[in-house]
């Protein structure tokens, strides 16, 4: 959930530990129940409900832990709640930072964002400090193998799908406008494709490279607390980080 480097991402998510993979469950697990505490437990009435359960799906959250997290949110009354709330900043060498939080203490997670960014070369700024270099895009990664491209893409653009990538002999990177995700996805797999992924990112519009030793392991440790803490839930960046590095 992190980086402008997507594939990379999702390769790294493969070969978590169950203690990792346990905080993935544990943040996909907030984010449905507050998609249902704001739309309802249906997925057929509640878009965003539906997004986050594929979401889910494809970081292999089995289906009776989203049931039974539908359920728990769905009778809930009391309980924490948890706002949205994105945060900006810089790392080393002027690397661009979003940071997606869901947080029911807002005084704890903003000190605890800034104190990342201090120990680690940067600093966090205001919001729209550094949005403007992103662009919000949906983005739905299909596996190439067993594909054929021309069709798959003639199948996209009509389902409504803004642009169509194939990057790498992996993936093939379909493009939609945020609230087309869904769209777009569900009359793909009304066909038979299956995704990867399928979420809305913040795609940056240029990348900086790292040449320092020092400002290469400060960005790596700042990704690695940014995503560990439990308030997080995405990070996005334009570090251009070699494969190993990210």
């Amino acid at each position: 959930m992190s980086g402008h480097s997507k594939w990379s991402t999702i390769k790294r998510k493969k070969e978590k530990t169950d203690s990792q993979r346990a905080k993935i469950f544990t943040k996909i697990g907030r984010e449905i129940a507050v998609a249902v505490r704001e739309g309802g437990p249906d997925s057929a009435a509640n878009a965003k409900l539906k997004d986050i359960i594929a979401k889910a799906k494809a970081n292999n959250v089995p289906n009776d832990n989203i049931d039974r997290i539908i359920k728990k949110a769905a009778g809930e009354t009391g309980g924490a709640q948890y706002e949205e709330i994105i945060y900006e900043g810089y790392g080393p060498s002027g690397v661009a930072v979003i940071v997606e939080t869901l947080t029911d203490n807002r005084n704890r997670t903003a000190a605890d964002m800034r104190h990342y960014f201090d120990k680690f070369g940067g600093n966090m700024g205001q919001l729209g400090c550094v949005g403007y270099l992103f662009s919000r895009v949906g983005v739905l990664l299909v596996d190439a193998a067993g594909h054929d491209e021309d069709t798959l893409m003639e199948a996209a653009l009509e389902a409504g799908a803004s642009d169509f990538l194939h990057e790498d002999d992996e993936l093939f990177d379909i493009r939609t406008a945020p609230n087309d995700i869904g769209m777009v996805r569900d009359a793909l797999e009304a066909l038979g494709y299956s995704f990867v992924s399928s979420e809305a990112e913040y795609i940056p519009s240029t990348t900086v490279s790292l040449t320092s030793d020092d400002d290469i392991k400060n960005m790596t440790r700042l990704l690695e607390m940014l995503e560990d803490n439990e308030d997080v839930q995405a990070v996005w960046h334009n570090w251009d980080a070699p494969d190993d590095e990210e």
